[in-house]
């Protein structure tokens, strides 16, 4: 028997509507024998609303606060109304939902009094949303007769660190606990509905797991119990060539590994996000991504083994706007140890993330790229600690800049495709402003004008005939 862990993304669960049609797809699943574990994220828009009124709250902004509750009742409302046709089961929801709703009311009362928002309470505010949810999807499940069972992320015994907002999981003790819980359900052809996005400490402190927190619950779920698949269920049909907003003839990818996957996903493909695909990829659990809309596409499979095509030298081309490139030149930096290792820590320092670095070989300059948004902050930063130093001559920086990057395992060994990638965005007329690629080969990322970005990815995807 198959044992699947099935998680339904914003965009599955929007509405009542969207929520019936994924009662009915886990129906369908289950008639045909597989073992099944629901895991379930936010309703769309909802954890940005959580955010904004934690916030709000925060600055004593009260009629903002109940607006965005009222709003955020309003949808989980109507989304039961039409997702569930059983009165009784109905009501049922709803009353849990208004219990849940009048304890997150006095939570942002809490921070209104006190005035502060602390990780901590942020990431008890942002379960509230996964905890709704999961309970309509729930609710709709018993209303075509199937036997469910809710749990949070807590309640399954997903245990995390105390880092508040971007928790890890403790796998050893959370691989037990969700084995002794969730198990004899799958036995007894229970389905557990589970909560994306959270986990508790040892503590038993409501923590949450970061950006692709959903995605990372079921891989965590899907290792403890060493399931057959992972899928992941969203708005697109898999991961694509390219952006079809920029390559309008972009193709879904039907399967990568996921080394390829990881690269995507780091450079801002729809993908799952890198950290989400860690437990998977230690047990060698395939990943699919579906579209909920679309159950005939078989979407993309994520796998250990890296299947190279020759004619598939490169799968797919993202594009990462908003950047920054910042260049530190100067003649005390050449034959001098270190120089980087400072540069580094003085931006970690001051929470400054860089995306990509390149140095020359004279050593005599270092170029990087960071988000826009922390360009002014790391420039000044720099220039305070280093330039009094004599150990570099100038800071500059570009605020206008895009990242190209190029995935595919067929590049590694394969001569000349830098070349051909080269000259494609060269008769384009594009000019590059910095390179890197790593020794793996499987991504060779560059640098051009904002304005430029578009046109070296369509000459990319023509050149390799994507």
């Amino acid at each position: 028997m198959k044992r699947v862990i099935m998680k339904f993304g914003g965009t599955s669960v929007g509405s009542g509507e969207h929520i019936r049609h994924v009662a009915d797809l886990i129906n369908n699943h289950l008639g045909k024998g597989y073992q099944m574990v629901v895991v379930v994220s936010a309703l769309k828009g909802v954890t940005d609303a959580l955010i904004e009124a934690s916030e709000e709250a925060r600055s004593g902004n009260r009629d903002h606060v109940h607006k965005l509750l009222q709003k955020t009742t309003e949808k989980h409302v109507a989304a039961t109304e039409n997702a569930i046709k059983n009165k009784s089961i109905r009501k049922e929801v709803e009353q849990t939902l208004e219990t849940t709703l009048d304890e997150l009311e006095k939570v942002f009362t809490g921070i209104i009094y006190l005035g502060e928002l602390t990780p901590k309470s942020k990431d008890y505010v942002l379960s509230f949303g996964e905890r709704m949810s999961t309970l309509i999807v729930w609710g709709t499940l018993r209303d075509l007769g199937l036997s469910v069972q809710y749990f949070t992320g807590k309640d399954a015994g997903i245990v995390t660190d105390s880092n508040f907002g971007e928790a890890r999981p403790m796998m050893k003790v959370t691989a037990h606990q969700i084995k002794q819980k969730i198990e004899p359900l799958l036995e007894k052809r229970i389905i557990p509905v589970v909560t994306g996005y959270i986990g508790a400490t040892q503590d038993g402190e409501i923590t949450t797991l970061g950006r692709g927190g959903s995605d990372y619950t079921a891989t965590i779920i899907a290792a403890a119990l060493e399931a057959d698949e992972v899928w992941v269920w969203t708005d697109v049909d898999g991961l694509m060539t390219s952006d079809p907003k920029i390559v309008p003839s972009a193709k879904v990818i039907p399967e990568l590994s996921f080394q390829e996957a990881i690269e995507m996903a780091i450079f801002g493909a729809k993908a799952m996000h890198p950290r989400a695909l860690e437990p998977a990829m230690e047990k060698e659990i395939p990943v699919r991504i579906r579209n909920t809309f679309n159950l005939q596409n078989p979407g993309t499979l994520i796998v250990m083994e890296q299947k190279i095509k020759p004619k598939d030298v490169v799968k797919g081309i993202t594009l990462i706007k908003n950047l920054a490139l910042v260049n530190v030149s100067g003649a005390g930096m050449v034959g001098t140890p270190g120089t980087a290792a400072k540069i580094f820590d003085i931006l970690g320092k001051n929470n400054i993330n860089v995306l990509m670095i390149s140095q020359s070989a004279s050593e005599a300059n270092i170029s990087f790229i960071l988000q826009r948004e922390v360009l002014e902050r790391a420039v000044s930063t720099l220039e305070i600690a280093l330039l009094a130093s004599g150990l570099i001559h100038e800071v500059t920086a570009e605020d206008d800049v895009c990242v190209v990057a190029v995935v595919g395992a067929g590049m590694k060994g394969t001569p000349g495709v830098a070349a051909r990638m080269f000259g494609a965005v060269a008769r384009r007329g594009v000019n590059m402003r910095m390179i890197a690629q790593g020794s793996s080969e499987l991504n060779i990322s560059f640098v051009v004008k904002e304005t430029d970005g578009e046109k070296a990815v369509l000459a990319i995807h023509e050149e390799f005939k994507l």
